[in-house]
């Protein structure tokens, strides 16, 4: 239940993962959040997340864990495959050490919008444009983005979690290049239907050196596809519809029947993904009474699997410390931060091993992914690597509860 005593008022600018975590978690201590997004509406669209020990958690904290669901099943095979359509038994995601749920972006958000009580205001087609502090706040001037109107309130806590690009970041931080690129591209959507030739169940992994495409399956929908490529142009990339960056990153050798129905699902569906690949890495989060949360703060990328797990984490974490530091803010965002960043420090350091299992740099990095898929499967090995895994994400839980 929620403390009725008040503690505050907060603006959370975003309505994702890390936004939605932070609003219900401040809701649940008493705080009056105020929650913005640059969107005209809800996003309904979600891609393939895994989340790990670390999200579960918090999400079980946050009460929210069964809402989340789980699209994993053990029916859920994957294969590696090649441009001839020949398959080798591969690695599904929901068998990863860690044992992760498998789930669409969406079915997070949902949950966690569904959890907010009603009493928690929600503006859509707003963002920010000025953010003004002093010891005691923070004034916030804010504009619609449909009529153009503005409006300038006080807050005694600001939290950006809107996203790598994020606003609030660039107004308090300056436009200082946090962003990190890796110099991949990816485009992400969900099929409607498995992948002609495959079952519903049935997952795949076509990996060549620079580039790779997933299915990844779900138990009760078709799979989320994923295409990963290196670039050394980004512009470029962005220059031309995304499906002809795609096709273009996995010439010039001719698609073959498997590849090539890849790409029609992905040019086929209504909506997609198509961006690079960045971490952002700060100094610092927190600035007087503005905290950055979730990829606005740290981005692991996709690529590293955590980027959901780590949102909600984040948030959450962010409630505790403020209700165990209810009389000092200040003090309460150094002691998120400290306890955060080493988790995240952690996990950003491992993004070039994770990057290697989702894209091959080169040959030597296939080979590597090769070795990394093997352990993983083997039964003799699997153990250890799981062990070492179920640490990692424990450690951050103990730190952060």
């Amino acid at each position: 239940m929620a403390d009725t005593s008040g503690r505050g008022r907060a603006l959370v600018v975003g309505l994702g993962i890390a936004g939605l975590a932070t609003a219900l978690r401040l809701r649940r201590i008493g705080w009056e959040p105020v929650v913005i997004e640059r969107s005209p509406q809800r996003r309904s669209s979600g891609y393939f997340v895994m989340l790990f020990g670390t999200g579960i958690t918090s999400a079980r904290r946050l009460d929210v864990l069964e809402g989340i669901g789980d699209r994993s099943s053990p029916a859920l095979a994957s294969y590696e495959v090649d441009r001839a359509g020949r398959r080798t038994p591969g690695l599904s995601p929901a068998g990863l050490p860690g044992r992760p749920k498998v789930l669409m972006r969406g079915d997070i958000e949902q949950a966690l919008f569904s959890a907010l009580p009603d009493d928690v205001e929600i503006r859509y087609a707003t963002m920010p444009t000025q953010i003004t502090q002093d010891e005691s706040g923070a004034e916030v001037t804010l504009r619609n983005t449909v009529s153009g109107g503005t409006v300038t309130e006080r807050f005694d806590l600001v939290v950006g979690a809107d996203g790598m690009r994020s606003t609030v970041r660039e107004l308090v931080f300056g436009p200082q290049k946090y962003l990190h690129p890796l110099n991949y591209m990816i485009g992400a959507t969900v099929a409607d239907g498995p992948i002609e030739g495959f079952g519903l169940n049935d997952g795949l992994v076509l990996a060549e050196p620079g580039r790779s495409v997933w299915a990844f399956a779900f138990r009760d929908h078709g799979p989320g596809l994923l295409f990963s490529y290196r670039t050394n142009d980004i512009d470029a990339e962005f220059g031309r519809p995304a499906i002809e960056s795609i096709r273009a990153a996995f010439g010039p050798q001719r698609p073959g029947p498997l590849l090539e129905k890849l790409f029609t699902a992905f040019d086929n569906a209504p909506e997609h993904l198509f961006d690079s690949v960045n971490q952002v890495k700060m100094p610092r989060w927190h600035r007087g009474r503005v905290v950055l949360v979730g990829d606005a703060a740290w981005c692991l990328t996709l690529y590293s699997g955590m980027g959901a797990s780590s949102a909600i984490a984040g948030g959450e974490a962010l409630g505790t410390l403020l209700r165990r530091h209810s009389a000092d803010i200040p003090g309460a965002l150094r002691a998120w931060e400290n306890r955060m960043r080493p988790f995240i420090h952690k996990e950003q350091s491992g993004v070039l091993a994770m990057r290697t299992l989702f894209t091959p740099h080169d040959r030597r990095e296939q080979f590597t992914r090769k070795l990394m898929i093997n352990l993983m499967r083997n039964p003799a090995t699997r153990p250890v690597v799981t062990k070492i895994i179920d640490m990692r994400n424990k450690e951050f839980d103990v730190a952060a509860v």
